[in-house]
């Protein structure tokens, strides 16, 4: 099982990332070592009939390592991500509200997958947060993963869906840390074709699911995000 950094800013100098400032993070996601890939999240929208949450971060970034202690190298002291934080070089990012969260990544099928991933063609994300705690959260976790997946996995032209759950991790990263305690990930063509799935009867189920959901308290999220995936240098 993988592990993936969220590292999500919200800009407060300008509306949206500075494009001599996006390509250096690029360059330096690409450059990072143990990286199997990254996911560049830039807001966009999409229409939920159930939800309507607040504007959406700027930048969302997922950074997937295939083990922790490769993701922990990358924040260490003097580590290769210690760099994002330079302002000589990231002012508008180094400006933002920046939060961060080390999780272990759960894979689940679909039918018609992306069928070439992570070769930088765009595409549409939807990323859920559930960012309070469960009353139960062993009993939380079956429900969600035994049964809201396989709804989730129904959305017609879902590409990917990804689950997230807590791990402890270390890291010297200088931004305030959250402890979501579960996120998930539904990809999507386009935001045409999340809108549409959206809007769906897959819909209406994955909701009635919601509903049946153990106890927990704090705020869910929903951000439609345009994403662009990165490779390593040496793997490209």
């Amino acid at each position: 099982m993988s592990t993936c950094l969220f590292l999500s800013f919200r800009l407060r100098t300008t509306p949206s990332v500075d494009a001599g400032e996006l390509a250096r993070l690029e360059g330096v996601l690409r450059a990072t070592p143990k990286l199997l890939k990254a996911l560049v999240h830039t807001s966009t929208s999409a229409d939920d009939p159930y939800v309507k949450d607040e504007r959406p971060p700027q930048l969302v970034l997922q950074l997937y390592f295939a083990e922790l202690p490769g993701l922990e190298a990358a924040l260490a002291r003097d580590g290769h991500l210690r760099v994002l934080a330079t302002r000589s070089q990231f002012p508008n990012l180094a400006d933002a509200d920046i939060t961060q969260q080390a999780m272990l990544v759960r894979t689940f099928a679909v039918p018609e997958p992306t069928i070439q991933p992570a070769r930088g063609e765009p595409c549409c994300t939807y990323l859920v947060s559930y960012e309070g705690e469960a009353e139960d959260l062993n009993a939380w976790l079956d429900h969600y993963l035994e049964k809201h997946t396989k709804h989730m996995a129904r959305f017609p032209g879902i590409r990917e869906l990804e689950v997230y759950t807590r791990l402890d991790w270390v890291g010297l990263l200088p931004w305030p840390r959250v402890n979501f305690m579960q996120r998930n990930k539904v990809a999507f063509d386009s935001a045409d074709a999340l809108t549409q799935a959206l809007h769906s009867p897959v819909r209406h189920d994955i909701r009635a699911c919601y509903k049946a959901l153990p106890p927990f308290t704090g705020p869910t999220s929903h951000y439609a995000m345009a994403t662009r995936a990165l490779l390593p240098h040496s793997r490209t």
